[in-house]
């Protein structure tokens, strides 16, 4: 073999190699659970019936999910100035997750609405915020997933 040909052999080697480790080292670290589908609707009371409020989200993680955290907050709020946590959301409710595919599972959340909850509640444009965690740590926080309106 030419000296050409095993330099480049050499050369070869060492890129693949390279490429490789940093595949490996790449594939190693946590990745963030990843979330979509997320959808609320809110009916109001009516009659005698109370109302309701639904958030749904699929989350999407190699690893898995140890919980999704939800929170509705009305746009004309301290939040929309001051930008929602990770700490913020540690206290607020969980939703109920349901495997939904391999790596996937279906969240929902879906407290009633009684007439007070509704009369009490500021008019307007909400949104929900929700972050996932993971059991090796990772976490995601969205703090506009979906978007409903109280009229």
């Amino acid at each position: 073999m030419s000296r050409r040909i095993a330099l480049s052999v050499v050369a070869g080697v060492v890129a693949l190699g390279g490429a490789g480790a940093f595949a490996l080292a790449y594939a190693g670290e946590p990745q963030a659970p990843t979330l979509t589908h997320s959808e609320a609707r809110y009916v109001a009371p009516a009659g005698d019936r109370d109302g309701s409020l639904t958030f749904t989200t699929d989350v999407s993680s190699g690893t898995k999910v140890k919980s999704v955290k939800v929170l509705a907050w009305p746009e004309d709020s301290s939040f929309a100035r001051q930008r929602l946590t990770e700490k913020d959301m540690a206290a607020v409710e969980s939703a109920v997750c349901e495997p939904a595919g391999k790596d996937t599972v279906r969240c929902s959340y879906g407290p009633a609405v009684t007439r007070d909850d509704a009369e009490g509640s500021p008019r307007g444009l909400w949104h929900f915020a929700v972050m996932a965690t993971t059991t090796d740590g990772t976490r995601t926080l969205d703090t506009e997933a979906a978007d409903f309106t109280i009229g």
